[in-house]
């Protein structure tokens, strides 16, 4: 009796055989084998195969449907299976009796047709894992299709992402130029894209002169697929516009005036047509990276050294050396493409140095160095800052050793330099940048080596400076950069920064540096400013050099470290380069 009420007080001991199920799934098939309770037959030409309706009916909607409903089949002992081949239809009635097959190439089509008829969802999606571990350049276009015809959507994606990843492959096999004009349409809009725009073009050209007489009039729709904004100038108006086909079309070339236009005026406003067109944003593999280049590295010597930091791995990337050492050059980028502009050019054999009006530049795609048009002027200590398809060149100082008040312009469209309006007053180590057709220039010092209080703005389109007096800037060899219509002028021998909103015409304060900085160098990458090198001032006021890499976050105000330069490093350039990747990278 004490044990039966013991044993009342006891819990219930669930239990769960888990090789139940595989070892009822075996029986049942070999009850099929030997035709023991099978109840239908499942015919394909001239083959029979014995099943239990039970087991069909528990599988798939589609026996369910056919032995549950008033079907004829549901009273019929024989069941002719219509577009399924013997093979493949006793290769899924195995898969139903013991969830296992193999899946080949000589028999995945069927066999996913065949599933999908049957509605086997599984085994589909098995053959379209299949399809797509075979994916290649040269096959993919074809595997649209086919996931077209099938209505497979997870190999149409892996498909389509193999396609924009490769398209430099793909553009150049076979299948590319029998895509029909929707096909290819919708092809060259894809964010995804891996190319430059200049490919782009050039592809949409190689895909008409294959069949010129038929598709030679598609040239506008596709052309308005091509984002010019993101194309050299150079390119644009002198291998785009000089075309035939494009010169073809009346509509091509009021796009590319409206261009013209657009670029030559820098207060002219984007035509309501050309709108959608300009403002349509960089392809998600276009995605932009850091380099850092240049200045004092280690404290020991001018470097030679281009680095790029790849945000995914968070390491540094080591790109061509620059061809000579350069002291106090200026640092830019536009079109994708760093200038490393001026400068003192050292000999370290000789020791003696000359001031240099030498621009060389980088693009990611040679990682080759080439010289470029030279300045009008050589200095150095001066700043550069780009805006549309200018580059700003202001002060520094020149061959006479004096701190110059000269401007010069380098015009990307024509590839030439003009001098422009002197600033008001010549400055050394202001913080300087370009936003809504004006260029800052923020404090400075003078030649006595007094810091300068007051914004010089200089109108672009009007080629005009103007002054305004202010307490508020106090930097010197501060960078500055712009996210929307705040300039952010950060350090400068002190810990500050603070942002000059463009519109409101004020100054906000924010987030203070952990140092008092200065000789640092700054971008905005995503809408991030980051911060590199520098040297800065120790609680014993002593100055040391950085190796310090942070980054700053205008929505919440807030500093946060990257890690660290591989080295120390100080009057340097730091930039942001478009590359293109094959991993993309969406917003």
């Amino acid at each position: 009796m004490a044990l039966c009420e013991s044993l009342k007080t006891l819990q219930g001991f669930p239990f769960r055989d888990p090789e139940l199920s595989s070892l009822l799934l075996s029986q049942l098939n070999r009850l099929r084998q030997e035709r023991i309770l099978t109840d239908v037959l499942l015919c394909s030409d001239n083959t029979e195969i014995p099943c239990h309706r039970n087991v069909l009916v528990s599988s798939s909607r589609y026996f369910r449907a056919m032995f549950c409903s008033n079907f004829v089949e549901s009273r019929q002992g024989r069941v002719d299976l219509k577009g399924i081949s013997p093979d493949v239809l006793s290769g899924i009635v195995d898969y139903v009796y013991t969830g296992a097959i193999t899946i080949s190439m000589d028999i995945v089509l069927p066999l996913m047709q065949a599933a999908s008829m049957l509605h086997y969802g599984r085994l589909f999606e098995a053959c379209s894992t299949f399809l797509q571990e075979q994916l290649s350049p040269d096959n993919c276009l074809s595997m649209i299709r086919l996931s077209e015809i099938l209505h497979c959507d997870s190999l149409k994606e892996k498909a389509k992402e193999m396609a924009v990843r490769s398209f430099s492959d793909v553009a150049a096999s076979e299948d590319f130029c029998e895509l029909s004009l929707p096909e290819l349409m919708c092809y060259l809009e894809d964010d995804r894209l891996c190319a430059e725009e200049e490919q782009v073009f050039e592809t949409l050209l190689a895909w008409i002169h294959h069949d010129p007489f038929s598709r030679r009039g598609a040239i506008h729709d596709l052309f308005k697929k091509v984002r010019l904004r993101y194309i050299h100038p150079t390119y644009l108006f002198q291998f785009i516009a000089n075309d035939p086909l494009v010169q073809s079309s009346t509509l091509c070339t009021e796009i590319i005036e409206s261009v013209r236009r657009l670029m030559l005026s820098v207060s002219a406003k984007c035509g309501r047509e050309l709108k959608p067109l300009w403002t349509t944003p960089r392809r998600y593999t276009c995605r932009e990276t850091l380099v850092v280049v240049g200045g004092r590295k280690n404290n020991e010597q001018t470097s030679r050294e281009a680095l790029l930091y790849d945000e995914r791995t968070q390491r540094w990337q080591w790109l061509a050396k620059l061809p000579l050492r350069l002291y106090k050059a200026s640092y830019v980028c536009i079109h994708s493409i760093l200038y490393v502009v001026g400068g003192l050019s050292l000999s370290m054999a000789s020791g003696d140095s000359s001031v240099s009006a030498t621009v060389y530049t980088l693009s990611l795609k040679t990682n080759q160095w080439r010289t470029a048009e030279p300045m009008l002027e050589p200095r150095y200590a001066h700043q550069s800052v780009s805006y549309l398809h200018f580059i700003f060149v202001l002060g520094g100082i020149g061959v006479d050793k004096q701190i110059s008040n000269s401007v010069e312009r380098y015009n990307s469209m024509f590839n030439q330099w003009e001098a422009m309006a002197p600033l008001p007053s010549a400055v050394l180590h202001p913080a300087v940048a370009a936003n809504d057709q004006r260029v800052y220039v923020f404090g400075g010092e003078d030649a006595m080596q007094n810091p300068v209080r007051e914004i010089q703005v200089y109108h672009i389109s009007r080629n005009l400076w103007s002054r305004l007096e202010t307490r508020t800037v106090k930097n010197v060899c501060a960078p500055a950069a712009v996210i929307e219509d705040k300039i952010y002028i950060i350090g400068g021998y002190t810990r500050r920064m603070i942002a000059y909103d463009t519109k409101a015409n004020k100054f906000v304060k924010c987030e203070n540096l952990k140092e008092r900085r200065m000789h640092h160098s700054a971008t905005v990458i995503n809408n991030k400013l980051y911060v590199t090198g520098g040297r800065f001032l120790n609680g014993h006021d002593t100055i040391e050099d950085s190796d310090c890499f942070e980054c700053y976050d205008p929505k919440t105000d807030v500093w946060t470290s990257k890690g660290t330069l591989p080295y120390k490093l100080f009057d340097h350039g730091s930039l942001p380069l478009v590359c293109v990747s094959n991993r993309p990278n969406p917003p």
